[in-house]
């Protein structure tokens, strides 16, 4: 299908929201505008229906292997969740590789795994296990082949401690690479859950009194200082899940730091932390790192999204509950962290926005337009311009869903967002120009998703 004219759209770019017709031809946009006549082109009429650009989620863990299990989601079934959901684009954060294992080991590894199974396009993170005059060294060849942004874990087994931590992020800056943080007090957690252990305090509530908000709040405080030192170093903190470390981001920028960007997910906007308490073991469902907080927590974080928050992403990390999750029932600390959402991303947000909790124009950013700066791919992606990808997502404002594993395509048992109604749902996603889910039909084949060699990050405000 060599054009797609897209007719009488409610068409969301990014300085402009109006009805427009979109032509695409050759994975491109080629115009916009209104009554474009193409006689060649498929059309699809889009009335009373809204454009926006597919989304781009920079957090996924596809393949993940933690050890004792692995995620159940590759790079498929990954990606066909993700396409169902309106999101044409992820950059996936590998898992750990051996000891010592040099930089691109799981670059390579992660390129055998997603290259004949990616449905959309994909990126990569760089996961950092260690920091020597190596590992520095080997970043320039990474950066050039497209990697330009690593992660640094401040707790688990390979967590990077401050000396390195500004050695990294000062080279990394250096070369222009973003340097993204898992941020939590290694030390803290570490002594709570001894203190929970000794006293057979095991159950899913206890996983989130040992990882409190004031452990997330210190290390990104901590890392905002040190990318501070290493001269206002680009530093993206993921996953951030408190209105207590959304308030030490905001004085950091209020000093001037300018580069210093901010990532939440749905759970931290949509769930709590009573959902630990749910019986049957149902509590293990929302085992993640950092945990669910508080319902205050979720309104502030909400409230954050209006300027203070840059990306709503997903950190999509499914177990099988049943086979998988059920590990910790008798001790937390066995159950495996993380939880899906790739899928439910970009419907629960849109159904903010219909029941006015976020404007049209900044739940794109939040989506599409951010993520793709900060991932160094705009405007390739995130964003309807003339001569970007043909990445693109027809809503139906009017539709209503209810979300359950039972029709997600994601390979897992559960969604934490089971029963949640959504107002909106993507109803065409067009990735470079092919139509690849049209009314929950899906028409792409494994391997047509393309690597992403991607550029140093660009400032979303």
């Amino acid at each position: 299908m060599k054009q797609i004219l897209i007719k009488n759209a409610f068409v969301v770019c990014e300085t402009d929201e109006a009805d427009a017709d979109v032509l695409v031809k050759d994975e491109k946009i080629a115009e916009i505008g209104k009554y474009i006549n193409a006689p060649d082109a498929y059309v699809i009429d889009a009335r009373n229906k809204i454009l926006i650009p597919g989304g781009v989620d920079i957090h996924t863990h596809f393949c993940l292997d933690v050890g004792f299990t692995k995620a159940s989601d590759d790079f498929y079934t990954g990606t066909v969740a993700a396409a169902f959901g309106g999101t044409t684009t992820i950059v996936d954060h590998p898992g750990f590789g051996p000891e010592g294992c040099a930089l691109n080991y799981q670059i390579e590894a992660y390129h055998l795994l997603a290259r004949d199974k990616a449905v959309i396009d994909y990126g990569f993170h760089g996961v950092v296990q260690h920091v020597n005059s190596e590992i520095l060294s080997e970043m320039n060849t990474l950066v050039k082949d497209g990697i330009t942004s690593f992660k640094i874990y401040l707790t688990y087994n390979y967590r990077i401690e401050d000396k390195e931590a500004f050695n990294f992020i000062s080279h990394a800056a250096s070369l222009g690479a973003l340097t993204a943080v898992h941020a939590e007090n290694h030390g803290v957690i570490e002594a709570l859950r001894e203190r929970f252990k000794a006293q057979n305090l095991l159950s899913p509530y206890y996983h989130a009194l040992s990882r409190p908000d004031e452990c997330e709040a210190e290390a990104v405080s901590r890392m905002a200082l040190i990318a501070r030192l290493a001269g206002d170093a680009p530093l993206y903190i993921v996953h951030l899940s408190s209105a207590l470390s959304l308030e030490f981001v905001k004085a950091a920028r209020e000093r001037g730091q300018r580069q210093l960007f901010v990532e939440t997910c749905p759970q931290y906007l949509f769930l709590d932390a009573s959902r630990y308490e749910e019986e049957k073991h149902g509590g293990l469902k929302y085992i993640m790192c950092p945990p669910l907080r508080s319902a205050v927590d979720n309104t502030k974080l909400i409230k954050g999204l209006e300027n203070d928050i840059d990306v709503v992403a997903t950190d999509h990390c499914p177990f099988f509950f049943a086979s998988q999750k059920l590990r910790g029932k008798d001790d937390f600390m066995l159950c495996p962290s993380g939880a899906p959402g790739v899928e439910e991303r970009i419907p629960l947000l849109f159904s903010a926005v219909i029941k006015r909790r976020l404007g049209l124009k900044r739940f794109v950013e939040l989506c599409c337009e951010n993520p793709a700066k900060i991932a160094g791919i705009y405007p390739q992606k995130g964003v309807i311009r003339t001569g970007s990808d043909a990445d693109l997502v027809i809503i139906n404002p009017n539709e209503y869903a209810i979300l359950s594993a039972a029709s997600l395509k994601s390979n897992v048992d559960y969604s934490v967002y089971e029963g949640f109604k959504t107002l909106g749902m993507p109803e065409t996603v067009i990735s470079r120009g092919e139509i690849i889910v049209d009314h929950g039909k899906l028409s792409a084949s494994a391997g047509r998703g393309r690597f992403l060699k991607r550029a140093p990050a660009q400032t979303p405000r």
